[in-house]
This record gives structure tokens, C-alpha cells and sequence, in this order.
């Protein structure tokens, strides 16, 4: 089993910067992809960006696509989620996610992208754009 702390959350005003970590501890960080999600007030949980275990394949959310990189870290167990030229619409709570074994043509055809694939969740960290 795996624990996830997000941090980094915050206030950022429209076309600023914000860099979300996610700590993992319990077992070795290179055995889970890794991802974050968020949530919106009234609206459900949608995907934002994923990385595989190694780091070589990444995925991101059509929303945040050339704005946001995510990141990892495996000596460190941290994934990253660097966020550049935010907008309002960006105002969520982020979360991070983690899952173990999986088959690979779940993941990569489309699996890492659905919460569904992941077991582990962290307990989220606010990010709040203004405009």
C-alpha cells in the first residue's frame, strides 16, 4: 500500500504559476504510475495529466495541454505537477493518484487517463485562480 500528501495548492492570479508535489511513502514509488485529477466546485472529478512508472510516457488532459507538465522523481517518491499560464477555470481541488499493477494495454490505451485504473488516492490540495 501506498500514502499520497499532496502539496503546493494555493492563490494565483490569472497567468501565474503553481508547482503541486505529491509525496508517496509505503512502498517503492517506481512500482506506480502516477496521476493527478481535479475537481471543480459542483462538477466531478476529471483527469489532468498521468506519467508511467519510469517516467517515458506522459498524458495529458486536452484542458491543460501545453500549460501543465507533470513530473517525476522515483529517488525523491515524488510526482510533480508544474501549472503555467492558469486561468480561473483551473480553480479545483487537485489530487494525486497512484496505482500498482496493471495490465499495460489497459494503461496505455487509454486506461491512464480514467480514475477507475487508480487504487490510491491523496487527500487533495486546493488551487485557487483569480481573475
Amino acid at each position: 500500500q501506498v500514502q499520497l500528501v499532496e502539496s503546493g495548492g494555493g492563490l494565483a492570479q490569472a497567468g501565474g504559476s503553481l508547482r503541486l508535489s505529491c509525496a508517496a511513502s509505503g512502498r517503492t514509488f517506481s512500482d506506480y504510475a502516477m496521476a493527478w485529477f481535479r475537481q471543480a466546485p459542483g462538477k466531478e472529478r476529471e483527469f489532468a495529466a498521468a506519467i508511467s512508472w519510469g517516467g517515458a510516457s506522459t498524458y495529458y488532459a486536452d484542458s491543460v495541454k501545453g500549460r501543465f507538465t507533470i513530473s517525476r522523481d522515483n529517488a525523491k517518491n515524488t510526482v510533480y505537477l508544474q501549472m503555467n499560464s492558469l486561468n480561473p477555470e483551473d480553480t479545483a481541488v487537485y489530487y494525486c493518484a497512484a496505482v500498482g499493477a496493471v495490465a499495460p494495454g489497459r494503461y496505455y490505451s487509454g486506461g491512464a487517463r480514467v480514475s477507475e485504473t487508480y487504487d490510491y488516492w491523496g487527500q487533495g490540495t486546493q488551487v485557487t485562480v483569480s481573475s
